[in-house]
């Protein structure tokens, strides 16, 4: 028997240049105001640093850069989402956080080959809720195997340093 909450899905909504987006409040590992990252020498563009979050270090990207979007300076309503994956917790700065909420199954369409010019492989769906439509990031997918190795070596890098 399925009941309501089988049809339930729990997000956190953000922003990000303008575009609205949701995540699975099951890779939401924690939301931090923004801090600047310490930056990495020799790095990837798209890597903004790391920053400390308890006894780890955590790379910081910024979603819109990484997504094609503009990416001015962070304004203080910056947060810092940081996602917790199978291969280490990794950092997203994004423009506001605005809720965490719960949709309904029926409020998330699939994702159509390409929205808003993203690529499908960064998208699990579209929410609609009300007038507003959130893009629901895939965040197994926002990198690559090879941006994921590049961030564990930045981070190992670093960690050799302080020893």
């Amino acid at each position: 028997m399925t009941t309501s909450a089988d049809t339930r899905r729990p997000i956190l909504t953000c922003a990000a240049a303008g575009e609205r987006f949701a995540l699975d409040v099951a890779s939401v590992e924690r939301v931090l105001r923004y801090t600047t990252p310490r930056q990495l020498p020799n790095s990837s563009a798209w890597l903004r640093g790391v920053i400390v979050v308890g006894e780890r270090l955590v790379p910081v990207l910024d979603l819109r850069e990484r997504l094609g979007l503009p990416a001015p300076t962070p304004e203080p309503a910056a947060r810092i989402v940081v996602l917790a994956r199978a291969d280490g917790s990794v950092g997203f700065i994004v423009d506001t956080v605005d809720e965490v909420t719960t949709v309904e199954a029926g409020q998330v369409e699939p994702a159509p080959a390409v929205y808003r010019g993203l690529a499908k492989a960064y998208v699990d769906g579209i929410v609609r809720r009300g007038e507003e439509l959130y893009i629901l990031l895939a965040t197994e997918h926002l990198l690559t195997s090879q941006e994921r190795l590049a961030l564990r070596a930045a981070v190992e890098e670093v960690l050799d340093g302080r020893r």
